[in-house]
């Protein structure tokens, strides 16, 4: 029996950019953070010839091809594992939220594949890995920085070349500054479930065809990500909520399909309870909110935005990254 854990994400500053249609033509860059909330992967070995896949349905089917679950069925494909199998997972957190879900579980499930063939596989290795799985052999119209984060932990900052070559560091803040971030962060989730796929295929169509408007925009989201750094470097957190809603600002040109509607009213709702920033997590649209808030605001928005029926998730960061628990 294998059990693997692995953290969602919070993307920081510069997301958007680790998407192939930007990086390729200009490079990116992403500041990231694992959060203590993961996704569980447990694989067995079964008696029956068969593989057997437990998630939102269950499958049981012989040989890799025939899963529908597609990451499964590539994760089984390119580690060579084909039969005798029995996969489960369970999440803290519910998919199509903007949390990462996806990339997690691709990394925890290839983690737990080479862990049975009992292969050590380096945790960037295992991004990459993930990255091959999820970008080039299913296609999906995403980045580099949740495989990243999720598998290295930490506060994480990407630089990725035109090639797709990823050069990440850990952004190493004093323990009292991880503490007020921690603190002063607060996360709702506005019960929004979406695929992002729509958004981020808009944005990649666009700035292959080298659409102005929305190149501009993310070449200011790289620089205020950039600023996001240094000013998480320096402790000084307010201009990072800041900066945080200079980026909401920007990321909202990029689709219509961004915010509007209730997400609007929330985000104006947030800003007059003291909130200096925020914005929702992954491509929009839904799912997660989150905000920065001041010493002395958080009692006030916790209750406003419940009064709107949203659910506070209390953040603190995941320093492991991907692990494997269970190994017998």
């Amino acid at each position: 029996m294998i059990v693997t854990r692995t953290p969602f994400r919070v993307s920081l500053g510069g997301g958007g950019t680790d998407l192939p249609s930007y990086y390729s033509q200009f490079g990116g860059f992403v500041v990231g953070a694992a959060i203590n909330r993961y996704v569980y992967v447990m694989l067995n070995r079964r008696f029956e010839d068969s593989i057997r896949v437990s998630y939102s349905q269950t499958e049981i089917v012989h040989g890799p091809d025939a899963v529908e679950h597609p990451i499964v069925r590539e994760a089984l494909k390119f580690t060579g594992l084909e039969s005798n199998l029995e996969i489960v997972s369970i999440a803290d957190l519910p998919a199509n939220t903007g949390l990462g879900s996806s990339c997690a579980f691709t990394v925890g499930l290839l983690n737990a594949l080479h862990t049975m063939k009992r292969e050590h596989v380096q945790l960037d290795e295992l991004a990459e890995e993930a990255c091959h799985i999820e970008i080039e052999r299913l296609r999906e119209p995403i980045g580099k920085q949740d495989q990243y984060i999720a598998a290295l932990g930490g506060i994480t900052c990407l630089e990725i070349d035109r090639e797709g070559g990823v050069r990440y560091s850990s952004l190493d803040l004093p323990e009292e500054t991880v503490q007020e971030l921690e603190n002063n962060t607060m996360i709702f989730y506005t019960g929004i479930q979406r695929s992002a796929s729509e958004v981020l295929r808009h944005q990649s169509k666009a700035t292959e065809e080298k659409d102005r408007p929305v190149t501009q925009a993310l070449h200011m989201i790289k620089d205020i990500g950039r600023e996001i750094r240094s000013a998480l470097l320096r402790g000084d957190l307010d201009r990072y909520g800041s900066l945080m809603d200079e980026h909401w600002q920007v990321k909202k040109s990029l689709s219509d399909k961004v915010s509007g509607g209730d997400l609007d009213r929330w985000y104006e709702i947030a800003k007059s309870h003291g909130v200096l920033g925020g914005k929702v997590m992954g491509a929009g649209g839904g799912g997660f909110f989150m905000f920065y808030c001041p010493n002395g605001t958080k009692g006030r928005l916790r209750e406003a935005l419940t009064a709107e029926g949203l659910k506070e998730m209390r953040m603190g960061i995941d320093f492991d990254g991907a692990k494997v628990l269970v190994n017998f």
